[in-house]
C-alpha cells in the first residue's frame, strides 16, 4: 500500500511551489511506494475543510499517511529520508 502525501498550498504562498516540488522529486525517486496529491486550498470548500480537518493554520504543510508531517517546505533530502523511513 503506497504511503499518501498530500501537500497543502495556495495558489499567492510564495514557498508553496518549493514544497510541491520536493514532493514530487521524492515521488519520482520512490515511485508507486508514494502516492502524491497536491491540495490547493484556496477557493476550493472540500480542500478547505480537509486543512481544517488536519488543523493546518500555515501553508505548505505536508501531510504523510494522515499525520502533519511538515510546515514549510522541507529539503528534497529531508522529505525522501522520512518517507524511505516509513517503506
Amino acid at each position: 500500500m503506497a504511503i499518501k502525501v498530500e501537500v497543502f498550498s495556495t495558489s499567492t504562498c510564495p514557498h508553496c511551489p518549493a514544497a510541491i516540488d520536493a514532493a514530487m522529486k521524492a515521488k519520482d525517486k520512490l515511485g508507486n511506494a508514494i502516492d502524491v496529491e497536491s491540495v490547493k486550498i484556496d477557493g476550493n470548500m472540500d480542500n478547505r475543510q480537509r486543512a481544517m480537518d488536519y488543523q493546518i493554520m500555515a501553508v505548505p504543510t505536508i501531510v504523510i499517511d494522515g499525520e502533519v508531517a511538515f510546515v514549510g517546505a522541507p529539503a528534497e533530502s529531508e522529505l525522501i529520508e522520512k518517507l524511505e523511513s516509513m517503506l
